[in-house]
């Protein structure tokens, strides 16, 4: 017999206020700098009480986490063509395109800048991305490179171009990236 009462209802309450939170911390970001996000701004904005957000989230930082979290997940589909090369420039192109968002960026460099797990969240689902390319290319018998030089040689450039340059990552700067990068392994 399950116990009905231990089960959370999707869709529920919490649901909702979750929704209402982090489309809260989107507007916040998008009107003002990242260092002045609070909780009780947020549950202000959201509807809810500030104790609200403090009981579920504890921080803005593991608040920042959990809305990076829920926004890099998922939101980039990973390839497959049948050919390591065009897997990765496209899905490159893609995670480009993601970065140049204006609300993308404000987001990754408020999560950052709220302590050591920041940079996890905003990454973590690219990591995965970039593995189940080189995992297929394994699979079909193809010499992939290790995921980590993959990261290196790949993500970190585009993300530092996104993050601390004032220049895009363009679709066509990421597909040389994976040129240079597949040329050199």
């Amino acid at each position: 017999m399950v116990d009905v009462s231990a089960q959370v209802r999707p869709g529920g309450r919490s649901a909702k206020v979750r929704a209402a939170v982090h489309r809260a911390v989107g507007e916040l970001l998008a009107e003002e700098p990242s260092e002045t996000l609070t909780i009780p701004a947020v549950a202000a904005r959201a509807g809810v009480h500030a104790t609200t957000v403090y009981r579920r989230w504890g921080s803005a930082a593991q608040l920042l986490n959990d809305v990076a979290t829920s926004r890099f997940s998922g939101d980039v589909v990973v390839p497959d063509s049948g050919s390591l090369t065009a897997d990765l420039e496209r899905w490159m192109e893609d995670v480009a395109t993601d970065l140049t968002d204006p609300d993308t960026l404000a987001l990754m460099r408020a999560t950052i800048g709220s302590g050591p797990q920041g940079g996890c969240a905003c990454t973590a689902d690219r990591h995965e991305q970039l593995s189940a390319i080189i995992e297929r290319e394994r699979s079909r018998g193809g010499d992939a490179p290790d995921v980590e030089s993959a990261v290196d040689s790949l993500l970190g450039p585009l993300y530092y171009r996104a993050i601390f340059s004032a220049r895009p990552a363009s679709p066509d700067w990421a597909r040389r990236l994976v040129d240079t990068f597949l040329a050199a392994s």
